[in-house]
Parts: C-alpha cells; sequence; structure tokens
C-alpha cells in the first residue's frame, strides 16, 4: 500500500459511514446595495440574516454551534438542530449577527484568525476591506455563549503549507486561543475550504474535535464536514432547495455502499 493510500485511510472515521448534520456557512453580515461591493459572495444583509433565521424558525428549526450541534446528535437530542458558522471573524459579528441570533435563540460557531486580530481581510484581493475581530471582541462573542474555533493563524491554504506552518498553523492557533478565552477550541475550520488527507490528519492530530470544510468529496467526516453556503440571495424558497438537497445527498450516502 503506497504512503498517500495509508494517509487516505487514516482520516476514514465511523462518521463518514453516518450522515453528516446540516451546517450553514456565513461570513459577514453588513448592509450593500451594489454586487460590486460584494464579489466573492460572503456578505449578507441583516435583513437577509433575519428572514432566514426566519425560515428556521418557522420550519421549527433552531440554529447552534457545531460542537453543540455535534454533541446533541450523539445524545439522540439532533432533531432541529442546524449548525450555523461565521468565517473568517469579522467585527460586524457582533454588531450585526448577534443582535439577530440572541432575537431568534440561536448561538453559533465563530470561526476566528487569532495571527490577525484587529485588522483586515487581506487575503481577499478584490476587497472590499472588513476589520477583524481584536482579542477583545473574541472574548466578548464567547462570553456572549458563542462557540470560538480556529480558522488558522493567517488564513492560508493549508494544502500548500510545509509541515512546520501547517503545525503552526493548527497547533498555534489552538494554543493562542486558548489564551484569549482560557477555554481549547474544539473546532476547526480549513481556510479556503481546501484539505487534503495530508491536513485532515494532521488536524485531527493537533487535537480539535471536528473541522469544517465545505465540499471535502471522499474526506467527508468528523474532521471534514460539509457546510452548505448561505447567500444573499437565499430566500426561503431557496433555502428549502438547499436543505432538500442536502437530505437528498444525505440519503444517498445512507443507501450507497
Amino acid at each position: 500500500m503506497s504512503a498517500d493510500t495509508d494517509t487516505a485511510a487514516a482520516v476514514t472515521d465511523p462518521a463518514r459511514r453516518g450522515t453528516s448534520p446540516w451546517v450553514l456557512m456565513y461570513h459577514s453580515v453588513a448592509e450593500f446595495t451594489d454586487p460590486a461591493e460584494d464579489p466573492y459572495g460572503i456578505t449578507v444583509t441583516p435583513a437577509a440574516l433575519e428572514t432566514q433565521l426566519m425560515w428556521l424558525r418557522a420550519r421549527k428549526l433552531r440554529g447552534v454551534g457545531v460542537g453543540e450541534l455535534l454533541r446533541a446528535r450523539a445524545a439522540g437530542r439532533g432533531r432541529g438542530l442546524v449548525g450555523l458558522t461565521f468565517d473568517d471573524g469579522y467585527t460586524d459579528f457582533l454588531t450585526r449577527a448577534l443582535p439577530l441570533l440572541r432575537r431568534y435563540d440561536c448561538t453559533a460557531t465563530l470561526f476566528v484568525l487569532p495571527g490577525r486580530l484587529g485588522v483586515d481581510n487581506v487575503w481577499d484581493p478584490l476587497g472590499p476591506r472588513k476589520p477583524l475581530l481584536t482579542a477583545e471582541q473574541i472574548r466578548e462573542a464567547a462570553a456572549a455563549g458563542q462557540e470560538i474555533g480556529s480558522h488558522g493563524l493567517l488564513h492560508q491554504d493549508l494544502t500548500a503549507a510545509p509541515d512546520d506552518v501547517l503545525q503552526q498553523e493548527l497547533r498555534g492557533s489552538r494554543d493562542l486561543l486558548r489564551e484569549l478565552t482560557g477555554t481549547l477550541p474544539e473546532g476547526f475550520c480549513y481556510p479556503y475550504g481546501h484539505l487534503d488527507a495530508r491536513v485532515v490528519v494532521a488536524t485531527r492530530a493537533a487535537g480539535y474535535d471536528y473541522a469544517c470544510a465545505i465540499s471535502p468529496g471522499r474526506l467527508e467526516g468528523r474532521h471534514a464536514l460539509p457546510r452548505t453556503h448561505v447567500s444573499q440571495a437565499d430566500g426561503p424558497a431557496r433555502l428549502r432547495v438547499k436543505q432538500l438537497r442536502h437530505q437528498a445527498r444525505e440519503l444517498r450516502r445512507r443507501v450507497l455502499p
């Protein structure tokens, strides 16, 4: 067996044979009127987020952080729960998203970058520039009952990172977040959604209980959870289609060998 095959086999775990929870992926919540102001499609307005949370409530669904969701599912209490994640750690999470999450009795996992505290999203060349949370603001979000997870240190493509950089992004960011919040983060989120078998194995070895991806393919499992991107265009009808697609996909996973 080749080394690559060994590595791929190492990421297989029982979660791959079960179903993956429905997890919604957000980034920024801010006002904008022109699509050119959101070239990467990562922003929803507060009004759109509220409509989406109202849709969840109308369907008797409640958004929670991924750690809480996984624990509830393990205890047989996951029915009616949906994962909510916010990547990158923009300051608008506190000012725009958090008040709405509280209004609709939801929580979320906020994946932050402890190596880029208080700066901006320099990795997005087309902009617009969005400020990132400071250390104090991350602590404020944690105190408000939101789960804090790691998005690495600097928002790097980990599949292209040498081993020493990969370890610093995974373990270094986890240690820094423990210093900031007093708690080791349970979850990790792969920058850009990029992952491979080496990165997944390293993430699990770094002590994370789970990790979020976007479309992880054959690597799907507890350390490569798929997520559904939610955009400004996703009103009730589109959310229902995305929910049905997730359900159909999970049904196929149950019946296929």
